[in-house]
C-alpha cells in the first residue's frame, strides 16, 4: 500500500470541517493523554446538584451533552457563530439553552442567578462577571489551558519562542481573589500528545488557533514539510499540553 504524501495529507486535512470541539477526526492519527482529575465526571456530578448552571464557551456543547442528570436550567454561551449552530443541536438532548455572545463582552445575566458556572478550556476568563452571576455560595469549575502548552509544537513551526507570560496558575489564582472568590481547589498536569501524520498536525492547529495563532498552509508549508519529515523518520512528533483545574467559590457574606 503506497502512504500519502505530503502533500495529500496537508490537504486532507486542510479541507475536513473544525467546527464544534470535538477531536474525533484525529482518532488513529493522534493520542493525547487525559488529566487525572476527570472534568467530565466532575462536571456532571456537580450539575446534578444544582438548579441553574452556566457553561462558558462551550464550543459545540460536548462536554454538556453528555450530563446524565442535567439541572432544570442549564445555559451556556459561545462566541465563534460555527460552534453557535453545533451547540444548540448538540444540547437540545439535554434540553440546553446556547446563547450566542460577543467576544470578551460581559455576560447576558443578571446577578446571582447561577449556582454553578462551568468552562473547558476557555478563551479568556471573565472572573468579575462570573462572580457577578454566580449565586453566594455558588462555584466555578474549570478545566484550562496551562502556559506553554503544546510548546514543542508552536517551534516547530514558529522557531524559539521567548517564555510564556499568560496562563500561568498563579495569575489564574491571583485574578480569582481580586473578584472576591475563594480558590478551594488547583490542580495541574503536563501531558503527552502524539501525532502520527502530518494531516494531524494541520488539523490540529486549524483548530486550536493559539498554538500557531497565524497558522495558514501555504505560509508554513516549509515547515510543515520538514515536520512530516520528522514523523516518517521517527515515527510520531511528540509535545507535551500543560492543563490545570481550578474551583472558586462565591463567598455567601455579600463581599463580592
Amino acid at each position: 500500500m503506497v502512504e500519502p504524501s505530503c502533500a495529500e495529507l496537508i490537504a486532507e486535512a486542510a479541507a475536513a470541517p473544525v467546527d464544534g470541539w470535538g477531536f474525533g477526526w484525529l482518532d488513529g492519527r493522534a493520542t493525547e493523554e487525559r488529566p487525572p482529575w476527570g472534568y467530565a465526571r466532575q462536571v456532571a456530578a456537580r450539575m446534578a446538584t444544582v438548579t441553574t448552571a452556566l457553561d462558558i464557551d462551550t464550543g459545540g456543547g460536548e462536554v454538556l451533552a453528555e450530563l446524565p442528570q442535567p439541572p432544570p436550567l442549564l445555559v451556556a454561551t459561545e462566541a465563534w457563530p460555527p460552534n453557535v449552530a453545533v451547540a444548540r443541536r448538540t444540547l437540545r438532548r439535554v434540553d440546553g439553552r446556547v446563547v450566542q455572545v460577543a467576544p470578551a463582552s460581559r455576560l447576558p445575566f443578571r446577578a446571582a442567578v447561577f449556582d454553578l458556572v462551568t468552562s473547558r478550556h476557555p478563551v479568556d476568563t471573565p472572573w468579575a462577571e462570573i462572580a457577578r452571576v454566580l449565586r453566594p455560595g455558588g462555584r466555578y469549575l474549570s478545566q484550562q489551558i496551562g502556559a506553554g502548552t503544546m510548546r514543542e509544537l508552536s517551534e516547530a513551526v514558529l522557531g524559539p519562542l521567548p517564555p510564556p507570560v499568560t496562563r500561568h496558575t498563579a495569575q489564574a489564582v491571583a485574578a480569582a481573589r481580586s473578584a472576591g472568590l475563594h480558590v478551594v481547589r488547583l490542580e495541574r498536569a503536563t501531558l503527552r500528545a502524539v501525532f502520527h501524520d502530518i494531516g494531524a498536525v494541520v488539523w490540529f492547529l486549524r483548530k486550536v488557533v493559539w498554538t500557531v495563532p497565524d497558522f495558514d498552509v501555504d505560509r508554513y508549508r516549509p515547515q510543515l514539510e520538514r515536520l512530516h519529515a520528522h514523523i516518517r523518520a521517527e515515527g510520531a512528533f511528540v509535545a507535551h499540553s500543560r492543563r490545570f483545574l481550578i474551583e472558586a467559590v462565591k463567598p455567601t457574606d455579600g463581599t463580592v
